[in-house]
């Protein structure tokens, strides 16, 4: 049997049934399960030291573009809306080829994890140059964390109203036909799975009805769950009033896209109706507050959707429009932007942390991550709240406030990710140069 012991965490945050921060707890664990919290006596397991630290369920990522890590800061997008910073980028994304997507994947898996993460979804939506989903989910099984890749599409080139360069954009047969490839290949059900598939068609301004509903069946017929953007900014919403005639949640439950099996990104703009219409179907949101800031897309009604009943997770969206991956910071940015909205008792440290954990896991349809209760994967994040972050702080606990933004500790049912806030699995100096060799050529090549 393998296991391990967290001795003496000053604070466990639980994000349990009824949220408990237990002090001076041990955590133990078994065969990649919580197997008791408390003062405990494991004998013969090996004993990691936590005195002095603060110890969270992992982070959890539930929006990404793993592959934008390569087109960070890139001055044609820099001071563009959502439509114009996009059709700055379709040039240079088309140059990508499969080593571009594994090292960007593990690049932005490798920041993830050092920032606490250790469950993530992606969201790929573009194959050229041979690229497939495969690339993503290859590297990501080196990083050591969890993941759950979509197989993302564009059907609807510019030629035929879209917004996407024609070069592009894939057949839609084509695009049905690899989603059931790389869910037979790699989509895992079970409990404690490392890999879980989903279908993501990028967008109502990308992809057409046909597609969106069809892939929705394809869904529902594998048992995965389904995830596109929606009503990200305001040019989101006028194209769907021009296009289909309707708010994109009517769109999105005309084709089939509500319900507990699905989550949507951003969902900046959805009005009152549409979320009552999520939160009486549990139709999941990955908000994405930073990269909202950074294409002044808005601060999305996150307070309304909890308050209503919508289920809620965090996502640092891709890092060409957030320009880094970093999960406790983002968390730290949902709350202060719920505050900025709607007053300084609009959002709690412990809720903005409860977003970015239990709230993650559960949209994502994993209710044995997110939480550290007995039964749970041992997916678990230790921060030392030691250093100049915390210096004088009085509650260690309110990690949103006064915390670190990198872990020190990370483990991933059970394993050890990071530790002592190095990264255990790859060599991160020889990544982010090759990274930053691959970013250059790219220049060059445009």
């Amino acid at each position: 049997m393998n296991g391990l012991i967290l001795r003496g965490a000053a604070h466990l945050v639980t994000m349990d049934a009824t949220r408990r921060v237990l002090q001076n707890a041990d955590l133990v664990i078994r065969d990649g399960v919580v197997a008791d919290i408390g003062p405990e006596n494991a004998g013969g397991l090996p004993v990691v030291d936590v005195s002095g630290c603060v110890v969270t369920p992992g982070l959890v990522n539930t929006h990404h573009h793993l592959y934008q890590t390569l087109t960070r800061a890139v001055p044609a997008g820099q001071n563009a809306l959502l439509f114009g910073w996009l059709q700055a980028l379709y040039p240079i994304w088309a140059k990508f080829t499969p080593e571009h997507f594994f090292t960007s994947a593990q690049v932005g898996m490798a920041e993830l994890a050092l920032s606490g993460c250790t469950l993530t979804s992606d969201h790929l939506y573009l194959y050229p140059n041979g690229a497939r989903l495969d690339d993503t989910i290859h590297a990501a099984a080196e990083t050591g964390l969890r993941f759950q890749p979509t197989r993302g599409a564009m059907s609807i080139g510019v030629s035929a109203g879209g917004l996407p360069p024609d070069d592009l954009v894939e057949t839609e047969a084509a695009v049905l036909d690899d989603c059931v490839r790389v869910i037979d290949a790699f989509h895992d059900p079970s409990p404690g799975s490392m890999c879980r598939v989903g279908v993501a068609p990028c967008s109502p301004f990308s992809v057409s009805r046909e597609l969106m509903r069809d892939a929705a069946l394809l869904a529902r017929d594998k048992g995965v769950m389904m995830h596109t953007h929606l009503a990200e900014n305001e040019e989101d919403i006028a194209y769907s009033l021009a296009q289909f005639g309707c708010r994109p949640g009517q769109y999105a439950e005309e084709l089939g896209w509500v319900g507990p099996d699905v989550w949507h990104a951003h969902c900046v703009r959805l009005d009152p109706e549409e979320i009552a219409l999520f939160a009486r179907t549990g139709t999941g949101v990955a908000h994405c507050p930073c990269s909202n800031c950074r294409l002044g897309s808005g601060i999305a009604p996150v307070r309304a959707m909890r308050d209503a009943g919508v289920p809620v997770g965090l996502g640092v969206d891709g890092s060409a429009s957030n320009d880094a991956g970093n999960l406790v910071a983002e968390a730290r940015q949902a709350m202060l932007l719920q505050r900025v909205a709607r007053g300084a008792d609009a959002m709690s440290p412990g809720e903005a942390l409860e977003i970015a954990t239990r709230g993650g896991a559960d949209i994502l349809g994993r209710p044995e991550c997110g939480r550290l209760e007995v039964g749970s994967r041992a997916d678990i994040a230790v921060w030392d709240v030691s250093g100049i972050e915390s210096a004088g702080s009085w509650d260690p606990a309110a990690l949103l406030l006064a915390g670190p933004v990198t872990v020190r500790d990370l483990f991933v049912e059970g394993r050890e990710v990071v530790r002592d806030g190095q990264l255990k699995t790859l060599d991160l100096g020889a990544l982010v140069r090759r990274q930053n060799s691959m970013a250059r050529n790219l220049q060059e090549a445009l």
